[in-house]
């Protein structure tokens, strides 16, 4: 008769809730004096930096703030939004981490639609913020990240706040955190770039993110102690989620505020960085910086690119740097990066234009991806032969929870037991995905999602503007921009409409070309954006 296994039970012996914040402990543990944290003239250990999260949690927590209670960031990537990472899920919140890039309506709904109790902005960007508390209901309290290197310092909210560092001076360095008794606790609330113009509010568990940080390190082959430049913004899947991955590698974190190629060339070399990360556009940049600021380094540097895949001549110019570039794919609801192009043996012997095709497919399951496939309409798993597109399914520890307050959403993602991606692709023969479509007609620019409903909806509040259609316009430097085609009931100019959109949305939502002329429809009178996408991808 067989043994009844089952009879064996959890105790607090045998299972721990899984958390990235345990990392934390234990690299301070081992490598306290191991230098943690680089930001200009700023340098932590790891026991400082233990200390600070410890710090600002235990200042969170006198607030009472805790358990599901969302805690707000409008930050660079600096130290103070690298400790959030640690700090704010200690005291048992969950870390919102605002787009920098966003318009002050949008940040006023995150606000309003996270609930958040509190707010830490960069002095920088107080004054989106300002004008986003003009427009929600909601009256977080504010924390200004006051930078002594900012580009600017507007003049200080006149109300009630209060400097970073305050919460660093009110808490105890000896505060251990809120016990996690369920690793299915929300851990942070990353707002997708919406497809109607309203932002989808994802949210993470503690387990998922553990887990995407343990898959990271054998899937880009991390040794111990990497160098890290952090040019992933950290408000973009909490930085891809490196920000814990980085901890649990006792890594040395180099934070850069503003991205420039001459910065970053400059930052490699100077810290001897091993690792970086950044979408196509920051490789781009980088490829086509002035020759006296590239730099050609000795060692191999380590480089991890997602979005639209690199072109043959970019990846030519980061082979010259020393750059090997892993070309990898995911989404905010699957915490990041799921898929890679992970290299194989042989590919280092074809020329750069067969590497390059061989990169530009998004690839294969990363080590913590349970289950990736394309399926048709009929649910079917589509054949492997490169052609026949689906839509690309997933299934895995991180994959998001769910859409917070959008049951209907919740549902249309989870029909069955995987997440639909909206994305559509094809499979190889030797099993890698390749992404040829978006599903929704989301714009990638520069790494940033751009929903073509969103700017066609800013160009119908134009009174000029009597029907409009955005699409996905080729660009060598942000890989795809919005090009909009109108058709007029009175008379306007194109920089006209775009001021008119800039003015109305996050910049770098506009769009950068407007064509006028009668759109192209079907028989019952649809807009075909097949046929604007065909023209745009010839301008």
């Amino acid at each position: 008769m067989p043994q009844d296994y089952d009879e064996l039970k959890q105790n607090g012996a045998n299972y721990v809730p899984l958390s990235p914040v345990s990392f934390l402990n234990r690299t301070a543990d081992i490598y306290p004096d191991r230098e943690a944290l680089i930001y200009n003239k700023r340098r932590y250990t790891w026991r400082e930096v233990r200390a600070r999260c410890r710090s600002a949690a235990s200042a969170l927590n006198a607030r009472g703030i805790g358990k599901n209670d969302t805690v707000s960031l409008l930050t660079f990537n600096t130290p103070e939004m690298f400790e959030c990472h640690f700090a704010i899920p200690l005291a048992g919140a969950v870390l919102n981490t605002i787009n920098t890039r966003l318009d002050a309506a949008t940040v006023a709904y995150i606000i309003d639609h996270g609930e958040s109790k509190l707010f830490i902005v960069d002095r920088e960007l107080w004054p989106v913020l300002k004008d986003a508390l003009s427009q929600c209901k909601i009256r977080p309290e504010i924390i200004i990240v006051d930078d002594p290197t900012a580009a600017s310092k507007p003049d200080l909210p006149e109300g009630d706040f209060k400097f970073y560092e305050d919460l660093i001076h009110e808490g105890s360095p000896d505060y251990k955190g809120e016990p996690l008794l369920d690793e299915w606790q929300a851990l942070s609330l990353n707002y997708t770039s919406g497809t109607t113009g309203r932002p989808k509010g994802v949210v993470y568990h503690h387990r998922g993110s553990y887990l995407m940080s343990m898959g990271t390190v054998p899937s880009w082959g991390l040794q111990p102690h990497p160098r890290y430049l952090y040019t992933v913004p950290m408000f973009h899947c909490n930085g891809w989620g490196h920000a814990w991955t980085m901890t649990l590698m006792a890594a040395t974190i180099v934070c850069i505020r503003a991205f420039s190629p001459k910065a970053v060339f400059d930052l490699i070399e100077e810290h001897d960085i091993t690792h970086f990360g950044g979408a196509p556009v920051v490789l781009n940049m980088l490829a086509s910086a002035p020759k006296a600021e590239q730099k050609t380094f000795t060692r191999t540097i380590q480089v991890m690119t997602a979005g639209a895949p690199p072109p043959a001549t970019v990846l030519e110019a980061m082979a010259q740097f020393n750059f090997e570039v892993m070309h990898v794919y995911g989404l905010t609801e699957t915490y990041g990066h799921i898929l890679q192009s992970a290299p194989q043996d042989d590919w280092p012997e074809k020329n750069i234009s067969e590497q390059a095709a061989l990169k530009a497919r998004q690839g294969v399951r990363f080590a913590m991806t349970d289950y990736v496939d394309i399926i048709d309409a009929n649910g079917k798993p589509v054949p492997h032969d490169g052609a026949t597109m689906g839509e690309i399914v997933i299934r895995g520890n991180t994959v998001m929870k769910g859409y917070l307050k959008d049951d209907a959403a919740t549902q249309t993602a989870f029909p069955g037991d995987w997440f639909v991606s909206g994305d559509l692709g094809v499979i190889y023969p030797d099993g890698y995905i390749q992404l040829k479509d978006r599903a929704k007609d989301i714009i990638i620019s520069g790494g940033e999602n751009i929903s073509s409903v969103e700017v066609e909806t800013a160009l119908y509040k134009h009174p000029a503007v009597d029907i409009a259609a955005v699409v996905a316009m080729p660009d060598d430097k942000w890989g795809e921009v919005p090009c909009a085609f109108v058709e007029l009931k009175s008379d306007a100019t194109e920089a006209e409409l775009i001021e008119f959109c800039e003015n109305n949305m996050a910049r770098f939502k506009r769009p950068k070309k407007v064509i006028f002329g009668e759109l192209p429809k079907t028989a019952t009178g649809k807009i075909q954006k097949k046929a604007l996408r065909d023209i745009a991808s010839k301008l």
